[in-house]
């Protein structure tokens, strides 16, 4: 089990006047981000450059994964003034494109996919340039909430399998394996970019790696994020070992073998890491494929 964090592991945090400006914007909107809830280690770098993972639906979880630094505890009400203040938020940031993200609501009886819905048309109706991700809780498996966000028609469904099926008892127990691959599955089907992410250093093994990615290839994800976990507390699941670089390029490479077009990987990634990016490189992929220039 490792204790100590890799030099690699180490940056620079910087403060910058963008970052101070997207921290006060947030602040009068009265938004959470995901980026101060789950302790991202490149929040002040995004805040520097303007941008941000909008987390709706409250800061409190009905969740209690082993991973995740983000409180279970009873949830606040759903805000319904909060989908057009998300979009003012992303018309104030200039966003090219916007990332959003919920707590679970197992609390709700859609589990939030109406609230998704109109985040996304408001963003749009804001902001028409813009391109928007959602990544989404796996709503229990429920078909017709889902179908609620696809049929708002974010730009990229993402929706993350965390870790290999074997430690999901002890990483996430409330969550399912197969239910989170079918979320995926049915979002590639319907023609959205599908997209994943996994973290590195819970305790899986090269096997169980290789083949949750042929898994996510399988569903027919377009891009896949690959990073390492850092426990947020001695309570969490413990790190049980951190991944040296060169693996996480050997896992991409593999991705990118099995099917996967876009694969950002690296120690410091997280879901939302050069997201816009990512996209921009599925949708040249996803042209090419189809035939065109």
């Amino acid at each position: 089990m490792s204790h100590c964090k890799p030099k690699w592991l180490s940056q620079t945090i910087r403060s910058t006047e963008d970052g101070k400006a997207v921290r006060g914007l947030l602040s009068s909107l009265g938004l959470n981000t995901v980026c101060l809830e789950a302790n991202c280690p490149n929040r002040n770098s995004c805040y520097g450059d303007g941008t941000a993972t909008f987390l709706i639906m409250g800061k409190n979880c009905t969740r209690n994964c082993r991973f995740c630094n983000i409180a279970e505890a009873t949830p606040e009400p759903i805000d319904p003034t909060e989908p057009r203040r998300v979009a003012e938020a992303v018309q104030g940031m200039n966003l090219s494109h916007a990332v959003i993200t919920s707590v679970t609501r197992d609390d709700v009886g859609d589990g939030g996919a109406g609230h998704f819905a109109e985040t996304i048309e408001w963003t749009r109706k804001l902001n028409p340039v813009a391109t928007i991700e959602v990544l989404i809780p796996d709503f229990n498996g429920r078909e017709q909430s889902l179908d609620t966000v696809l049929d708002a028609k974010p730009d990229v469904l993402n929706h993350n399998i965390e870790t290999v099926e074997a430690l999901y008892s002890a990483v996430r127990p409330q969550a399912e394996y197969a239910r989170s691959l079918d979320i995926l599955r049915r979002s590639a089907s319907r023609g959205f970019i599908a997209k994943s992410g996994m973290m590195l250093g819970l305790g899986e093994t090269i096997d169980q790696l290789e083949t949750t990615l042929k898994d996510l290839a399988t569903a027919g994800i377009k891009i896949l994020t690959i990073g390492q976990y850092i426990a947020p507390s001695k309570n969490h699941h413990p790190v049980i070992r951190y991944i040296p670089p060169d693996e996480f390029d050997s896992l991409a490479d593999l991705a990118r073998s099995l099917g996967i077009d876009v694969v950002v990987s690296g120690p410091l990634v997280r879901s939302s890491f050069k997201a816009g990016e990512a996209f921009v490189k599925a949708t040249k992929s996803n042209t090419k494929e189809q035939g065109g220039d």
